[in-house]
């Protein structure tokens, strides 16, 4: 009874001093130790004490956390919130925690991702313009995005970071300059109107337009200065799509007296001429003020 005790009071110590454990690496027993005031751990080992700052991503939080501990080896004897952690410090750890979270979780607006693929066209009609992928992206933090961190600590403080003109550090100023003429954000169609250029697949950029709006366009529209043919997803007036082609002129030849047939049937009130070629662009329907879009 007196062993079990003394090993109760002492399970209640902060410190101890194991003198006799059974071997075992995880959980060792202990047959014999005593107990170890703060005050002697500090006298004894003053020379073995060190400090330490700590910063680090938290996941669960979503931000980095700045600590100062004081430490005996493995052992923590104070810990304290970091007032003014170095800048440099918090950096590095904001981009530890965009790693561990993932390129592709970072907030992209609508914007950003558009310039992205636009990149990603660039690089696939030359391989001397910068990968964008998230793999490649994840190697280049350090590049295009560390430089805008400055004061952030929060995941949510990357909610106001323009990520779109953050990878354009990572073009020349050439490059730059070219990117609207090699890979325009629109297309001006016959109607006047300016469509936005879908660069999602870098292969085959898409221009979604409503068909009359193409009518006197015997070509089909073009980016990377007239290299790359764009996928027409061809529009019905209610902007359904009623055929895909990067043949515009075949189209016109043959497939537009098929698909004309039950647009006309299904939008009476819109121009379905029998001569698309000649006919004039537009927007509206055959009576405006009534209706037409």
């Amino acid at each position: 009874m007196g062993a079990f005790v003394e090993a109760a009071a002492l399970s209640r110590e902060e410190y101890l001093v194991a003198a006799e454990l059974d071997g075992k690496p995880t959980e060792s027993r202990i047959y014999l130790a005593l107990p170890l005031s703060r005050e002697e751990l500090e006298t004894h080992f003053a020379n073995d004490i060190t400090r330490e700052d700590v910063l680090a991503w938290d996941s669960t939080a979503r931000a980095v956390t700045a600590r100062r501990r004081r430490r005996l080896g493995a052992i923590v004897l104070e810990e304290s919130a970091l007032a003014n952690p170095d800048p440099a410090a918090v950096a590095a750890a904001m981009l530890d925690g965009i790693r561990r979270e993932g390129v592709e979780r970072l907030p992209w607006t609508e914007e950003a991702r558009r310039t992205r693929s636009r990149l990603a066209f660039m690089r696939h009609l030359d391989p001397a313009w910068p990968d964008v992928g998230d793999e490649a992206l994840t190697r280049t933090l350090d590049v295009w995005l560390a430089p805008r961190l400055s004061g952030f600590r929060r995941w949510d403080d990357l909610e106001c970071l323009d990520l779109g003109e953050a990878l354009l550090d990572l073009v020349s100023w050439a490059q730059r300059a070219s990117l609207d003429e090699w890979a325009p954000t629109h297309v001006q169609v016959p109607s006047g109107s300016r469509i936005l250029v879908d660069y999602g697949d870098p292969t085959a950029p898409v221009l979604a337009v409503r068909l009359q709006e193409m009518f006197g366009q015997a070509s089909t529209p073009t980016v990377g200065r007239g290299r790359v043919p764009v996928t027409l997803h061809l529009l019905s007036p209610a902007r359904r799509p009623v055929q895909v082609t990067r043949d515009l002129a075949g189209f016109w030849r043959t497939t537009y007296f098929e698909v004309r047939k039950d647009l006309k049937g299904r939008y009476p009130r819109h121009p379905w001429p029998d001569d698309p070629l000649a006919a004039a662009p537009t927007r509206h329907t055959k009576r405006r003020g009534h209706g037409g879009t």
